[in-house]
């Protein structure tokens, strides 16, 4: 599919439901109906959906971690893919028939590739899958991890996938019957060599991570999963252990469980539809983890019109921390003080930690867009207009820049230095491309969310972890 290119794109419209302007207004998110998208945030689903359609090994499946500088393959952006492939048929950029064949050809792969524990020649073991897998091989690239959380996310992927494919047909059967072989052969249990809690990943050389995850961040699908897993399931107190590591507290403001990068509160969200539902620990605080991803957002917006440490640009439109690339591993000084810079780096602000250089993403703004869409409007039309001739290309907004870093005299990583301008990356990234496709669709739709809601694996597990409420108490 060629890229379809507009040559100029409308001004934003607002949404066709009201939406209050009042960023404190708690009671928005408990209806979204489908809207009408601005044209700019139409355009931006597209072209990132077209990253995944057009950049992936169509003899595999397999996706790239980021796109054009070559690379290996990113099993969490090969799960966004597979959930993007049916919003493309009901946007109408693919058929049907398109999509089942990618997915076929994807769960296929991972369904009958090599496992076991040797060092090199494999895809997995025990069911889980290595964090990043060679483009051409198909097998475990370097000596990365075997990666539970990118396994996770994987696995949401392969299940959403059976559950928009439902059709009497011997391909769509083949679907649904790959997707519960993945699932059921992910051995959550030995994921867990200090239980309740889940390592975060295994190495063939030195055995578990010393590290397992433990709340707040991206692993709720982890433990979800696993809770809910139909032959290694965890005993509940894995959620207990999970959550008994929380910090709430106040930032600018606004209170909730803290985790500084915004991916954090938002990978979890593109399949799990939180509203209305609670666990204890979220029953006691009186709000839901939509709520509290709503929360961390305007925390963080608010964070960016005080601007503390002075970057460039910062306001109530430009802002947006998260994990994304940055212009290079350097101290320099700025406004009369020394800033370190990074490269890749999980960005931040919260309560938690403040780990910030100036270096904004567009995802952690665009994928924010259910939680407060009043506020993530606004921000990405100032994004567009503001950036649009060094941040915007082939498959939307570039996956960073930094309009603070306007240093041309030092070398960097990835991407550019403009002129009294900034520095902007020339790269796309898959896991955050994935995430504005899957957010903007459930925005405009909820289709994502909706067929979810009656995935059993899922349920067993919400349940498991104490939630009640909302749809899931309903028949």
């Amino acid at each position: 599919m060629g890229i379809l290119r507009r040559q100029a794109l409308c001004l934003l419209l607002l949404a066709s439901c009201a939406v209050p302007t009042d960023p404190s207004d708690r009671g928005i998110h408990r209806r979204l109906q489908p809207v009408q998208l601005s044209p700019l945030l139409a355009e931006v689903q597209r072209r990132a959906f077209l990253y995944f359609w057009e950049t992936a090994d169509p003899t595999t499946g397999l996706v790239p971690d980021r796109w054009p500088t070559p690379s290996f393959a990113s099993i969490a952006a090969v799960g966004f893919a597979l959930t993007c492939y049916p919003i493309g048929v009901e946007r109408g950029w693919i058929t049907r028939d398109q999509a089942r064949d990618r997915t076929l050809t994807t769960l296929r792969f991972f369904a009958h590739g090599p496992q076991g524990p040797e060092s090199s020649g494999t895809i997995g073991y025990k069911g889980f899958f290595y964090h990043f897998l060679d483009m051409k091989s198909g097998t475990r690239f370097g000596t990365v991890e075997l990666s539970s959380v990118d396994t996770a996310l994987l696995l949401m992927g392969v299940r959403f996938a059976a559950r928009y494919f439902r059709e009497d047909t011997p391909e769509e059967a083949e679907i649904r019957t790959l997707a519960e072989q993945l699932t059921n052969a992910t051995d959550w249990r030995w994921m867990q060599p200090r239980p309740p809690r889940i390592a975060m990943g295994w190495k063939p050389e030195t055995g578990f991570l010393s590290a397992d995850w433990w709340g707040y961040n991206e692993a709720m699908v982890v433990y979800l999963l696993a809770l809910g897993s139909p032959t290694y399931s965890v005993a509940p107190e894995a959620w207990q252990a999970w959550t008994s590591s929380y910090r709430w507290g106040s930032f600018y403001g606004f209170e909730h469980v803290g985790f500084a990068p915004l991916f954090g509160h938002q990978y979890s969200h593109l399949w799990v539809d939180f509203r209305g539902i609670y666990d204890g620990f979220m029953r006691e605080k009186g709000i839901d983890y939509f709520e509290n991803s709503r929360r961390a957002v305007l925390a963080q917006r608010a964070y960016a019109q005080a601007n503390p440490e002075g970057f460039q640009d910062y306001s109530k439109n430009i802002w947006g921390l998260s994990a994304c690339d940055g212009p290079a591993d350097v101290t320099m000084e700025v406004n009369g003080r020394q800033v370190r810079f990074y490269t890749y780096a999980a960005r931040g602000a919260s309560h938690t930690e403040v780990r910030d250089d100036g270096t904004l993403c567009p995802t952690a703004v665009v994928s924010s867009l259910p939680f407060a869409p009043e506020v993530v409007v606004p921000a990405t039309e100032a994004l567009y207009r503001r950036y649009r001739p060094w941040l915007w290309g082939a498959y939307g907004f570039l996956d960073a820049f930094n309009p603070t870093f306007r240093f041309t005299q030092v070398p960097v990583r990835h991407g550019r230095v403009v002129p009294d301008v900034g520095w902007f990356d020339t790269d796309y990234l898959g896991i955050d491309q994935g995430p504005m496709v899957i957010m903007i669709e459930n925005y405009r739709s909820e289709l994502v969310w909706r067929l979810m809601r009656g995935d059993p694996v899922l349920r067993e597990g919400l349940k498991k972890a104490g939630f009640t409420g909302g749809w899931l108490d309903a028949p």
